[in-house]
């Protein structure tokens, strides 16, 4: 296995915008992936496999919960703290960085936010340690773009809820401890219920053959007559917009891990531009290459100064959805397209295991479309904009 050679780009002096803090987390978080992730992430990749042995190092460095309240068993750090983590994460590989952020964002923000008192005391210290995994069930066989069309559903039978359905595509679920599922009652109202493995009728098959997230676990989660006690139920917020609000934070963690991908993809280029000799110079001499270079450094420069800007909208609580879906869908097409320019620099050695590129591009393939299409995100933004929804 090659060393880890990366550094960092920070073209605008954009560590001049961040606390000390804010560096000692990041520069741990950079120093484990170097130590832990990049010599095993090839291999895991290839024979399709998360590596789970590294569940107690993302606790280590905040990879769980970092802004969840320390009398929780959470970090307690900002949303910057945050972002930078999920960078650094996924500078190693969006497989890991998507167990990391489904963990945080999707499993134990919402038991934080929707949850009482008793379920954050139960759950939320395990789950900060990498102790115990979770799951978020939304997305459904039918139902993707569309969530409020889901089918999945659970009636009241007294004494437990009754569940009943499915959900694909779920990061973490083949193994997961724990599934935050989001379902109708019987009146249509959306809820979420938290459901444990173990459960009778609640099983978990793993999805195979993806070309991308090989290092992630995914699978399907199924609901056939599951009986879920009924203090299982998140009390605080129903709705669409409560699923919704989890997404927001996973989205904003992502805006943040593109960065990551497409620095890890420049770092490679730019190093082997100076390296490879053709014609007699480097290929880092010729204009060609020095264009893509330019315009990579450019791409991540301003991708860098709209998540940093919208970092510190979050920590005021003045980010909006719109805003969070406008950086997740820009550094997420930035990134891919950075992938793309340094694998054609790399030639034949970009596809294979030796650099991190190829699996960079494909894995970029799942993270452009999942937690909102790129296309849905465009979306999003037009109806912010002109006040006309154009979903329907």
């Amino acid at each position: 296995m090659k060393p880890d050679l990366f550094q960092a780009p920070d073209y605008y002096l954009l560590d001049d915008l961040l606390t000390e803090e804010h560096k000692l987390i990041r520069d741990a978080a950079r120093a484990w992936v170097k130590r832990e992730v990049s010599p095993i992430i090839e291999e895991y990749a290839q024979k399709a496999e998360f590596p789970k042995q590294i569940i107690s190092g993302l606790a280590e460095i905040g990879g769980f919960g970092p802004y969840i309240p320390t009398e929780y068993g959470g970090a307690g750090l900002d949303q910057i703290s945050y972002g930078l983590i999920m960078q650094e994460i996924e500078r190693g590989d969006s497989g890991v960085r998507s167990t990391s952020s489904v963990q945080s964002s999707l499993v134990m923000y919402p038991i934080w936010k929707y949850g009482n008192e008793e379920q954050r005391n139960k759950y939320l210290p395990k789950l900060a340690t990498g102790e115990m995994i979770g799951c978020f069930g939304l997305t459904e066989p039918d139902h993707g773009s569309n969530p409020g069309g889901m089918i999945t559903n659970f009636k009241d039978m007294g004494d437990h809820y009754l569940l009943n359905g499915a959900k694909m595509w779920i990061s973490n679920a083949p193994f997961a401890d724990i599934a935050v599922v989001w379902a109708k009652n019987e009146e249509g109202r959306i809820h979420g219920l938290i459901v444990e493995r173990g459960m009778e009728g609640f099983t978990t098959p793993e999805t195979h053959n993806k070309w991308s997230l090989r290092a992630s676990a995914t699978g399907e989660l199924i609901f056939d007559n599951v009986k879920v006690p009924k203090e299982n139920l998140l009390p605080n917020k129903s709705g669409l917009g409560a699923p919704l609000g989890c997404l927001d934070s996973a989205r904003y963690g992502i805006a943040w891990g593109a960065i990551g991908a497409a620095m890890d993809c420049y770092d490679t280029a730019l190093r082997y531009s100076k390296e490879r000799i053709q014609f007699d110079k480097p290929i880092g001499a010729t204009q060609l290459q020095q264009k893509k270079l330019a315009e990579m450094i450019t791409e991540i420069t301003k991708a860098q100064m709209l998540t940093w800007r919208l970092g510190v909208l979050r920590n005021e609580g003045r980010a909006t959805s719109a805003q969070i879906s406008m950086a997740k869908r820009n550094n997420v097409a930035m990134a891919l397209e950075i992938a793309r320019d340094a694998r054609q620099m790399l030639g034949g050695m970009g596809i294979t295991g030796e650099y991190s590129i190829m699996r960079h591009m494909m894995n970029l393939e799942s993270v452009v479309t999942y937690e909102g299409t790129h296309d849905i995100h465009l979306l999003i933004t037009g109806m912010d904009v002109t006040g006309f929804p154009a979903f329907k």
